[in-house]
């Protein structure tokens, strides 16, 4: 049987998340809430899914590079392996000081950033296009002749060490802080405190930040988060809120000087008032009604299944249809709007369980061809058609809370 077996990693970082939330609340620390967790868990969750296809095209473009541009092909031995940590490491460095000092980079960077909270579900906290930024940067490993076998391991390292760096439960490590990065450094990194903003951009070594001048060591207890807090568990606007502003500013700026000083000018010399602005267009909040226990419970079961789903894809990827496969991931990609949708408390949630369900019917139907499931599975929307607004009004009143709705979807108490 051919599996991916890398899916695992999908139980196994679930497995800890949970252990350090029964840590946390054993010592009665409140490391985790249910909004910053489940946020940052659909972020992940997004990210493990497109990484399918993200990871195979740059292992494409590294393989082409190698073949074709590389200076000098490595020979692959034990100090090849030393020389391609430290060198991918040293690439991290700067791809992740550039990610906060450049508007370009930081637009596919500040989503790991926002989450108020700093725990396991944090470090999960990945977009496809940070993803895409970094596969940019590791480019020049084939071309300084490292295979893409290598770098493909050295990758898989850089992405499992730091995981383990987003903790309150771990303090500081004695000697350790010398040259690795700690939980107690990358606490440091994730503050948005005065004194460590801009701090600590190491991966697995802190030796390049003590080297550049970017090191800063834990003094104050960090508070976490964006100097301007986000407050939005909304998975669209947390991927694509800087984009925007950087849009507007370039808008607005003069000639393409100035508009490429946007580009590639640093995030603090951003107008914030675009933001303001952005918010109060686009993004409607409803926070009137308090998130019920109910609630809580069927958000945090549509989070675990559609983690399920997700494992279950990656696992067996190399069984499943093209058809079927597009059909489950847009299930994933709508189901995780749709929880941050509810967590935010929007109106239209509603709509995205209609389109779940029809995604839900199409797969089944391309798994199991049926006339009668077909029929059955018209007549029950059909159903649901005639009776739409008792159905969308039950819903909104035992999921969200509300009493009940104008046509328009407006609160009416």
């Amino acid at each position: 049987m051919q599996i991916n077996w890398i899916a695992f990693v999908v139980p196994v970082f679930a497995g800890l998340i949970w252990l350090e939330f029964m840590l946390g609340q054993k010592r009665k620390e409140s490391l985790h809430h249910f909004g910053e967790s489940v946020a940052n868990i659909n972020v992940g969750i997004a990210e493990r899914l497109t990484d399918i296809y993200v990871a195979g095209f740059f292992y494409v473009i590294f393989n082409w590079i190698y073949q074709h541009l590389a200076i000098y092909k490595m020979p692959q031995n034990f100090l090849t392996w030393i020389v391609l940590f430290l060198l991918t490491d040293f690439i991290w460095y700067w791809y992740h000081r550039f990610g906060h000092t450049i508007n370009l980079f930081w637009s596919a960077h500040v989503v790991h950033h926002q989450s108020e909270d700093f725990n396991y579900t944090t470090s999960v906290r990945i977009t496809i296009f940070q993803a895409i930024a970094r596969g940019l940067f590791w480019c020049i490993l084939p071309l300084a002749g490292f295979s893409p076998a290598l770098i493909t391991v050295l990758l898989m390292v850089h992405g499992a060490y730091p995981f383990f760096t987003h903790t309150q439960l771990v303090g500081k490590l004695g000697w350790l802080e010398k040259f690795l990065v700690t939980p107690s450094h990358h606490r440091v990194h994730h503050s948005s405190n005065p004194e460590y903003l801009d701090k600590n951009y190491g991966d697995v070594l802190i030796i390049w930040d003590k080297l550049f001048g970017t090191f800063a060591m834990e003094r104050e207890k960090p508070v976490y988060g964006l100097t301007s807090p986000l407050k939005s568990y909304s998975f669209l606007w947390q991927h694509f809120h800087f984009m925007l502003e950087i849009f507007v500013a370039c808008k607005r700026a003069i000639g393409w000087k100035n508009k490429l000083k946007v580009i590639f000018g640093k995030p603090d010399h951003l107008d914030p008032r675009i933001r303001t602005c952005l918010e109060y267009k686009l993004l409607s909040r409803n926070h009137a009604v308090a998130i019920s226990k109910s609630l809580q419970l069927f958000i945090g079961v549509q989070t675990a299944f559609t983690m399920v789903i997700l494992f279950i894809v990656l696992l067996f990827k190399a069984y499943i249809s093209p058809i079927v496969f597009l059909l489950v991931a847009l299930f994933i990609l709508v189901s995780v709007i749709y929880t941050g949708a509810m967590l935010e408390r929007k109106t239209w949630v509603f709509y995205l369980e209609l389109l779940r369900i029809i995604l839900i019917g199409a797969l089944t139907y391309k798994m199991m061809p049926s006339t009668t499931l077909l029929y059955t599975y018209f007549f029950a929307f059909g159903t649901g058609i005639i009776f739409y607004r008792s159905i969308y009004q039950q819903y909104k009143r035992y999921l969200l809370g509300y009493t009940n709705f104008s046509s328009r979807g407006r609160v009416v108490r």
